[in-house]
């Protein structure tokens, strides 16, 4: 759901500085279904993280971290790297 609508949101936004809010006023009033875009791009992402920290949660609780280390370190390597993404898709514009 994140890639497609992030495509679907990149093809009419524009980086400049001068016209970038323009841009994001365009898509969501002017472009159809624009407003569900940007909505559900941004939602979408909202709930990666709750379902993500609520998988991390679980495991913490449950005490996986214990009896499979390898598991979790990849899954750590994972979750640094699915921070690393968020920030610079973030920042990026």
């Amino acid at each position: 759901m994140q890639i497609v609508t992030g495509l679907l949101l990149s093809i009419h936004y524009t980086p400049e500085a001068t016209i970038a809010f323009n841009r994001v006023v365009h898509i969501m009033r002017d472009e159809g279904a624009g407003w569900a875009l940007r909505f559900g791009h941004a939602n979408g992402a909202r709930i990666f993280f709750i379902v993500l920290y609520t998988h991390i949660g679980r495991s913490l609780y449950y005490g996986r971290y214990l009896s499979k280390k390898a598991t979790w370190l990849v899954g750590v390597a994972m979750y640094l790297a699915v921070m690393a993404t968020a920030f610079l898709g973030y920042v990026l514009p």
